[in-house]
């Protein structure tokens, strides 16, 4: 398969810029990979596919504040830095990267809040557009990480060209998120609301959980047309023993195990035992799905409507086929689905 096969033309107009008014009320595609089926519902509807038994595997990342405005020393220009990856504790050091990035070099100072109570120092160029700073900050490490968190914002993905406002807070956030860590969310888990998910529980539906920490480097485009030269940025991967055994004993009983974003996905994929069952990790994974590619884990997977030429489109294409993939997104383009992180949603069976 080659880069040029995953493009579509997506009209500008249906990338969401809000989310849906209720969680649970976005969209939802159907789409039956079996005799390829495409049914439109709401997102609700998806407790009617499931039965007692079956796992539905959750990525419970929590999207920290990763977005900064400062300013630079002596100019003042306004320069936003986007928190990517916190590399060392005691040194307050982080990857961050930094726009716009042909002002910034190393040895610059950086001044934040309208107190400019934080100060960072580039000390790094890594990348073209990446840095690395030194947060100079005399308080504890709480302190400290209360001070960002303080002055941060919800890091909304460049797509959407509007201001930040309040509910984006709590909707750019899956309700189950926990362990703080990502820099965008994990989208398709958007869609649960409290309600849904007592219903799901209700009919005896169980839940595992792993934590995968996206990084901007899921939405990194693609610039080879040779899939297999596209290197996937590392992210951070914790499987516990306890969702393993939730998620083997349902294959075990031929139930089916489902896993709601591609982030998850791409968890499980990357921690596979020889005889195909899921086994726990800490680490880090790089895992890049693209057809052709055998699935060991889930059997069906809850996502987001993506953009052409992405590798999360890839991955569904690996997973649904990709004729049944192209014809899918077809049909949501002429049925004005919403796409991207506050878009609808697609079932696939």
């Amino acid at each position: 398969m080659k880069l040029s096969h995953f493009n579509f033309d997506l009209p500008k107009d249906l990338l969401a810029e809000y989310p849906s008014e209720n969680r649970d009320e976005a969209r939802l595609m159907v789409v039956h990979r079996k005799d390829g089926k495409i049914e439109h519902k709401m997102f609700k509807d998806l407790i009617d596919y499931f039965d007692e038994g079956d796992v539905m595997v959750l990525n419970n990342t929590k999207v920290f504040p990763a977005r900064l405005f400062g300013n630079k020393e002596k100019t003042g220009a306004r320069i936003e830095v986007f928190l990517l990856r916190e590399l060392n504790v005691e040194q307050r050091l982080w990857d961050v990267l930094v726009d716009p990035a042909r002002k910034i070099r190393i040895g610059n100072k950086l001044y934040f809040g309208e107190d400019e109570s934080l100060v960072a120092e580039v000390i790094d160029n890594t990348t073209s557009r990446g840095r690395t700073l030194r947060f100079l900050y005399d308080g504890s490490y709480d302190e400290f990480r209360k001070k960002l968190n303080e002055l941060g914002e919800t890091p909304l993905p460049k797509y959407i060209k509007r201001e930040v406002e309040p509910e984006d807070e709590e909707r750019y956030q899956t309700i189950y998120a926990k362990e703080e860590g990502a820099v965008a969310a994990p989208t398709a888990g958007l869609h649960f609301s409290k309600h849904l998910l007592k219903r799901l529980e209700i009919k005896g539906i169980d839940f595992a959980e792993l934590t995968l920490h996206v990084g901007l480097g899921t939405f990194n485009p693609v610039e080879v047309e040779d899939l297999s030269k596209h290197k996937m940025d590392s992210e951070e991967l914790f499987i516990a023993e306890e969702a393993a055994d939730i998620v083997n004993k349902a294959k075990k009983n031929k139930k089916r195990v489902c896993a709601v974003g591609t982030t998850v996905m791409r968890g499980l994929e990357s921690s596979v035992s020889s005889e195909r069952t899921l086994n726990s990790f800490e680490g880090w994974t790089n895992k890049f799905i693209f057809p052709p590619y055998e699935f060991s884990i889930a059997d069906c997977m809850v996502t987001n409507f993506h953009t052409p030429k992405s590798t999360l489109l890839m991955m569904i294409s690996a997973f649904a086929g990709h004729d049944l993939t192209m014809k899918a997104y077809k049909e949501a383009v002429k049925e004005k689905y919403r796409f991207y992180s506050y878009g609808d949603a697609m079932l696939i069976l």
